[in-house]
């Protein structure tokens, strides 16, 4: 399949018709993933947005006709069944052959307390849902008729009754290195997200190998997605300061685990200000940027999703397609 470039539509800043425009955008550049977040509430209360992920991808999937669509990520364990996670899927994967991940993860407190009234479970619990999740999710994808009574999750003669031809893959995203070894395990692939100490990466990928030799599979198989966050324009000040709408993503696991409140989550973040640039490559020089990807690439990464945190998404995509991509594709393809 080899190396693929996708755009990251970021449903906490943008509207559902903007994203989607964006979205036709990002093809007509040349950009073969579109990977949308999935929030019911955004980083910011103030000019944030949240539109359903799985409404969102059914129109994004009759907008485009090549690029990849998936999620990055959802959370199949509290806010949604499993089951109806494996409907939703399966019926995308039936109106888009072949163009369709699950990208999914543990989840975060503000899109899952204020949704279900539930308090945020422990990271373990956390992560023992997402494994059930995704073991009731395969076999409604390919049993009939499934009873599950798990700790978890109970079904009765459940059945999804339109599959794709093509099974839909499930990557598994992981900060840490059980979730990783999750993802080893069980995972198609494996997600996350740039801007941290590089040794994560490697002890990440080989908690994914480690998992996937536990399990008697091929870890070559399981495919390496990473969200590499991207202020890239022509004007530096301007990609500098366009950071600043994302500064939630400098505070620390300690400081936002557990909120659940957009504006506490905006009060923190706009205290944080000053750090916002620190999880995102920063230039108005595209050598710059590939040559910041190239450890990502040298880690084994194939899908390298790029997060640009400015509010005219027209304006960066136009500059980094014409100045940055030609030249990573060069990279990738030479």
């Amino acid at each position: 399949m080899g190396v693929r470039i996708g755009y990251k539509a970021s449903a906490e800043q943008f509207g559902p018709r903007e994203l989607l425009d964006l979205t036709v955008l990002a093809e007509q550049a040349g950009l073969d993933i579109v990977a949308v977040s999935d929030h019911f509430q955004p980083w910011r209360h103030h000019g944030g947005h949240a539109p359903s992920a799985l409404t969102w991808l059914g129109a994004a999937g009759q907008a485009t006709s090549r690029a990849v669509l998936g999620t990055s990520v959802l959370t199949p364990t509290l806010r949604y069944h499993p089951s109806v996670v494996a409907q939703s899927f399966a019926t995308l994967g039936a109106l888009n052959p072949g163009r369709v991940y699950l990208g999914i993860g543990t989840g975060e407190a503000m899109n899952e307390t204020p949704a279900t009234g539930a308090a945020f479970p422990d990271r373990k619990e956390r992560r023992m849902r997402l494994a059930e999740s995704i073991q009731l999710i395969r076999r409604l994808w390919t049993e009939e008729r499934v009873d599950f009574e798990g700790e978890y999750y109970t079904t009765s003669r459940a059945t999804i009754y339109d599959l794709p031809e093509q099974p839909v893959p499930i990557y598994v995203a992981a900060s840490g290195p059980l979730a990783a070894k999750l993802a080893g395990r069980v995972g198609d692939g494996f997600i996350c997200t740039s801007g941290k100490d590089p040794q994560l990466y490697r002890d990440l990928l080989a908690k994914v190998e480690e998992g996937a030799e536990q399990a008697g599979r091929d870890a070559s198989t399981i495919r390496r997605n990473i969200e590499i966050k991207v202020s890239y324009d022509r004007d530096r000040d301007y990609a500098l300061t366009a950071c600043n709408w994302w500064a939630a993503l400098a505070l620390s696991p300690e400081q936002k685990e557990g909120i659940e409140d957009p504006i506490e989550m905006e009060r923190l973040a706009d205290a944080n200000l000053d750090k916002a640039h620190t999880r995102f490559i920063v230039s108005d020089d595209p050598h710059e940027v590939v040559a910041r990807i190239e450890p990502y690439l040298e880690l084994g990464f194939e899908d390298l999703v790029i997060h640009a945190p400015g509010e005219d998404q027209r304006r960066f995509l136009e500059q980094f397609s014409s100045d940055v991509l030609p030249l990573l594709r060069a990279r990738v393809d030479g």
